[in-house]
């Protein structure tokens, strides 16, 4: 049987969907399976899929693509590959036809976003019947999908997202861990709250601010510092309107000097290792892969009651505040940040968990399982 599979990710963007690919495939190797890729080229999924191991073919265009079916096809027969799985629903049009002409290929999607519009329109039927699985991150994320597309309830399968939890184990030494603190600028004997993300408005930064003013406000005796993680600019994924918003707000609270804008990091396993607390406040997460690796370096995590952060944690492993409630952030972080010890329980109760339920490693076993079902089926 073959066990080879193509992952098709024709994205210029930089985020957790485009970076899934790389993130599993040395794990696919180790169980056994050959990745190819396709990916636009000059873009960062290209040059990450090489940094994986692989050198994927690149097209300049979604159109190009479409314009070299033929080509694909027989780089498919030559590497005897039988597996295409598309992680970017406007790339599915090429997968849907790859399939037309050559029924024998099995496609998978995975849906990383979260879908909220029904897609039940001629083409969308279409393209997702040619779907073998429509794979669903989160259980929330597949209670959308069951409602949103066009296929039958045993096509769409919940599969959690993983990591490997190694790089995130503390690593600093104590005098490490104070330089990496003074370099954000958290005072000395502070508690570190910081919020690792995107600086969009649906990651919640602008209800985090509010709360961090009410902090000082409600709990004048804690002494704390926010950091924020995150590019600052439109090349790094973030809106620079909502940065500037964001500053200025900050300013008018007078939060500048208790307040980091830290910028992208590509180190945040180590900048956990800062931080007291994590927050996650984004309002409509389709998994969390941020709180799974705050939660993986022994964070004390805080996250949105709402999406699929409550798939995550729980009252044991974490605390949950309403996205659009500053009173409850406010309160949640005062909490922890007033108790050292309630946060150490946390943090070994969200270690565990994520050992238990959301390693890359039972994700790919996951994977690897719905890909070998597939060959099983008729055409």
């Amino acid at each position: 049987m073959s066990r080879k599979v193509m992952h098709i990710c024709l994205s210029n963007g930089w985020g957790g969907l485009e970076m899934y690919s790389s993130r599993i495939i040395p794990e696919l190797r180790r169980q056994g399976w050959a990745a190819h890729g396709l990916a636009m080229a000059g873009s960062r999924v290209a040059d990450s899929l090489v940094e994986a191991g692989i050198a994927p073919l690149t097209v300049a265009s979604r159109g190009q693509a479409l314009l070299r079916v033929g080509r694909l096809l027989r780089y498919l027969k030559a590497h005897d590959i039988r597996i295409l799985h598309c992680h970017k629903s406007s790339d599915l049009c090429l997968g849907a036809l790859l399939v037309t002409l050559r029924p024998s290929l099995r496609l998978f999607f995975t849906d990383h976003m979260g879908v909220t519009r029904p897609k039940k329109d001629p083409y969308h039927r279409w393209a997702y019947g040619k779907v073998s699985r429509l794979l669903s991150i989160s259980e929330t994320t597949r209670q959308r999908n069951l409602a949103a597309f066009p296929l039958p309830p045993e096509r769409i399968r919940r599969l959690y997202l993983g990591i490997d939890p190694v790089p995130y184990a503390p690593r600093l030494t104590g005098s490490e861990r104070q330089v990496l603190r003074d370099a954000l600028g958290i005072p000395s004997g502070a508690v570190a709250i910081g919020l690792p993300g995107r600086l969009t408005p649906g990651k919640g930064q602008g209800i985090w601010i509010e709360a961090l003013a009410g902090l000082r406000e409600r709990y004048p005796a804690l002494a704390w510092h926010g950091v924020l993680i995150g590019g600052l600019t439109a090349a790094e994924g973030s809106s620079e309107a909502f940065v500037a918003e964001l500053r200025d707000r900050v300013a008018e609270l007078g939060l500048g000097e208790r307040v980091t804008f830290a910028g992208f990091r590509a180190d945040l396993p180590r900048l956990f290792e800062a931080f007291d607390i994590v927050c996650v406040p984004s309002r409509n997460e389709a998994f969390g892969l941020t709180v799974i690796e705050a939660m993986a370096a022994g964070k004390a995590v805080i996250g949105a009651d709402s999406g699929a952060i409550p798939e995550l944690i729980d009252g044991q492993t974490g605390r949950l505040a309403a996205p659009d409630d500053s009173l409850a952030w406010c309160n949640a972080m005062a909490e922890l940040a007033g108790d050292a010890t309630l946060r150490q329980r946390l943090s070994e109760a969200a270690r565990k968990e994520v050992s238990a339920h959301f390693t890359l490693e039972s994700h790919v076993t996951g994977l690897v399982k719905a890909y070998t079902d597939t060959l099983d089926e008729p055409a």
